[in-house]
């Protein structure tokens, strides 16, 4: 669903009311005024691609199946590795070897049976990017490199569908939301940087409590946006420096001539 729209698109809403069990596994979500009983059916009827199930992809994955959101494609191509455990806690050591998509699937229905995940063990390019994501009602981007993040929000803006994309590097970590209409990621950072030109994670590092505080703060934005409630991080960029424990927001406007929102009417 858009922000403030009442259906998810395609989705089966099921029952008009939440069953017992239902009520008691999200009752501490129902007593919020922004959400109650209607919110959370809102929730149960949406659907959410996750693209990337590893550092980012887990909490994100984590706290969206917790929250009741009724479908989630899981899409990412890695298989899961030993140095993937300290900051993709989606995943662990019984899953070795296998893919990350099909190891978050397993992991999400023991949390949440009422969830339907669809793991797709492929990667995300320009050739299927819109079939993918097409019929989705928010999009996670959870990758790890540029070339990904401009793809999902080059997409997002072409289909309509709010995208929230997250980075972390070392002690760094951002959050932003790419609304239909912008601005969106190319308006504050142009075009993807020459291969080899920014650290990756796998050559500067990155502590997993970070990518964990930045995920959970994705999974907090696509909730918003499913609910309809509050300020998305549409044309503000959050910024987290973890060793000195500042945050800090900042504003952008969407680009004179973008060529990926700048056609888009607001």
């Amino acid at each position: 669903m858009r922000a403030g729209a009442d259906r998810a698109s395609g989705a089966d809403p099921g029952p008009a009311r939440l069953d017992p069990a239902a009520v008691e596994r999200y009752s501490r979500q129902l007593v919020l005024r922004e959400v109650g009983e209607r919110g959370q059916l809102r929730l149960r009827a949406a659907s959410v691609a996750i693209v990337g199930c590893g550092a980012l992809g887990s909490p994100a994955a984590l706290y969206l199946a917790a929250a009741g959101v009724g479908r989630l494609t899981l899409i990412d191509d890695d298989a899961v590795s030993l140095d993937n455990l300290p900051r993709q806690p989606l995943h662990d050591e019984g899953a070795l070897g296998a893919g990350k998509a099909q190891s978050a699937a397993r992991r999400l229905s023991l949390l949440n049976g009422a969830v339907q995940c669809r793991a797709l063990r492929r990667r995300l390019v320009p050739d299927n990017a819109g079939a993918l994501l097409a019929g989705h009602d928010c999009i996670v981007d959870g990758s790890d490199n540029f070339p990904t993040k401009f793809l999902v929000n080059d997409v997002a803006l072409a289909l309509g569908v709010p995208a929230v994309i997250g980075g972390v590097l070392a002690f760094r970590g951002q959050v932003l939301v790419v609304a239909p209409g912008g601005p969106c990621y190319r308006c504050l950072f142009g075009e993807p940087p020459p291969v080899g030109r920014v650290g990756s994670c796998r050559t500067a590092g990155v502590l997993g409590a970070l990518a964990g505080i930045i995920g959970s703060l994705q999974a907090m934005e696509a909730l918003k946006l499913l609910l309809g409630i509050g300020r998305p991080l549409a044309g503000r960029v959050q910024e987290y420096e973890a060793l000195s424990g500042r945050w800090r927001q900042v504003p952008f406007p969407r680009a004179a001539g973008c060529p990926a929102c700048g056609g888009h009417s607001r």
